[in-house]
């Protein structure tokens, strides 16, 4: 508990002292009710008035300052849950343990499990404005959605006319010195297969394989980077082997969340006694092989093996297992399309994020991303079709829309002249291979003018999230400019 309220140590101390308070409380995505009512209390405590809707988004308003009664409204968001990851052998209940976050080096970072700066910093930033007694500011709303991370579901459901405001800053992305003004849109690809199973043959021996120490990372945004994704490996090297002995698969299981590269994955298999034995020499020559292809995106990957005793009876049948990892090695994954209107952005890219073969029941789930609506639907029809060519049931749900860029947003010509009057140089523009709100929000406001900005942030979905101490505070110092810039007008 004393590395959590060293941040309130950190400046600006009510930002780290709100962020402090949000690493206490566990809020994965679909659990945000224990924060929610933490931050009720905090509102009451503070004269500010709260509420939740009907998606179970809570919204948080503050009147104007005095003299700034007519000024336009303004309303902050971000999103109140958390991509939950450890470390392997890491003890960490997500649904009842605090953060363990600490500052090193300038960074603020979590041991071992994620840190929740995504979005937990925006949210932080957004409380102190409210709570900032020497603010001048217009009339506020913060709009504090839930389970954003596994379906956005606060902002889809929100309802019309639930906002009053017209300009909208967004407190969900993780490169400072930027303005955001557009971002990607998505949607998820389910696949699903009962396989038939069969007997193990006597004079086998159980071997587990394991593939570990990847970096991970989001999705979206770290797409790009070429980082191994463990349940492809996997199945490269299963099905590798299975193509010279007789692999009886019997379990498979890799990564935690659709939204994350996965870091992990492992499959238990039976193998001939004589194999068996000697496969710890197949398991080395594979695992330098991937030190050597990965030595620059992913440096620490491991490859394992481990013998078991207990033989189970059965196993998938070889067809269905020859199916399911033909699939999974041969699925797109990565970038499809680089944009060609903002150098060094994603345009078009999926991510298989969460697979299983358990009990004879086949899953797995892919995240699909696009500047475009359109591309992001020829994408998972592409999926769709691929794994249905495989004999496996698919389908698309969790579409949520693309928010298409206005540079020639009135906001965006505020927030740019404050920012080089406050920095003394211009801000970037640019557009994120990623899920924000922005899009959902615009479709039952349609007339928000947004834009989108935050601290720099490394490392999001993945344990070695961290975020920067100095870039926390500019931001802090923007949105206080802004605020009372706008206020003003």
């Amino acid at each position: 508990m004393s590395e959590l309220n060293d941040l309130g140590r950190l400046h600006p101390e009510k930002v780290w002292g709100n962020f402090a308070a949000l690493c206490e409380i566990p809020r994965m995505s679909l659990h945000e009710g224990k924060l929610i009512e933490y931050l009720i209390e905090w509102a009451r405590s503070r004269g500010i008035e709260s509420f939740v809707d009907s998606a179970g988004n809570l919204i948080l308003k503050k009147k104007a300052s005095r003299g700034c009664e007519d000024s336009e409204g303004v309303i902050l968001q971000g999103h109140l849950d958390m991509v939950c990851q450890a470390n392997s052998g890491t003890k960490h209940d997500f649904l009842r343990d605090p953060i363990k976050a600490i500052a090193t080096d300038g960074w603020v970072i979590a041991e071992d499990t994620t840190l929740g700066a995504d979005n937990g910093i925006g949210v932080a930033l957004a409380l102190a404005a409210l709570e900032e007694p020497d603010l001048i500011n217009p009339a506020m709303e913060l709009l504090l959605t839930v389970n954003e991370e596994c379906g956005m579901d606060g902002a889809r459901n929100l309802q019309p006319g639930t906002l009053q405001g017209r300009r909208l800053i967004n407190l969900d992305t993780e490169e400072w010195g930027h303005f955001y003004l557009g971002c990607s849109g998505g949607m998820d690809v389910g696949v699903r297969h009962g396989c038939r199973q069969e007997r193990v043959p006597r004079g086998y021996t159980r071997v587990r394989f394991d593939v570990s120490g990847l970096r991970g990372g989001h999705s979206g945004i770290d797409i790009h980077h070429g980082r191994g994704n463990a349940i492809k490996l996997l199945a490269e090297a299963m099905r590798d082997l299975s193509s010279s002995t007789d692999v009886c698969l019997i379990t498979l299981k890799g990564g935690t969340a659709r939204n994350a590269i996965p870091r992990e994955a492992y499959a238990e298999c039976a193998l001939p006694d004589e194999i068996a034995s000697s496969i710890d020499v197949w398991v080395e020559h594979r695992h330098d092989s991937w030190k050597k292809r990965f030595a620059l995106a992913d440096a620490g990957i491991r490859f394992t093996c481990s013998h078991g005793n207990d033989l189970p009876e059965s196993s998938v049948a070889r067809e269905e297992r020859d199916r399911t990892l033909a699939f999974l090695d041969t699925v797109s994954n990565g970038v499809t399309h680089a944009s060609q209107d903002f150098p060094g952005v994603t345009d078009t890219s999926s991510n298989l994020g969460v697979a299983s073969l358990e009990n004879g029941v086949f899953e797995a789930t892919l995240k699909v991303r696009s500047l475009y609506d359109a591309r992001t639907s020829a994408l998972a029809d592409k999926l769709v079709e691929h794994a249905q060519g495989y004999g496996l049931h698919a389908w698309k749900n969790g579409a949520y829309p693309a928010w298409t860029p206005n540079p020639f947003s009135p906001m965006l010509e505020l927030c740019q002249n404050v920012y080089e009057r406050e920095f003394g140089q211009p801000a970037g523009l640019q557009v994120i291979h990623a899920g924000l709100e922005c899009g959902l929000l615009a479709s039952s406001h349609p007339h928000l003018d947004m834009i989108s900005f935050g601290p720099d942030i490394r490392g999001a979905h993945a344990p070695d999230e961290r975020v920067e101490i100095e870039s926390v505070e500019r931001c802090w110092r923007l949105l206080k400019a802004l605020l009372q810039e706008m206020a003003k007008n």
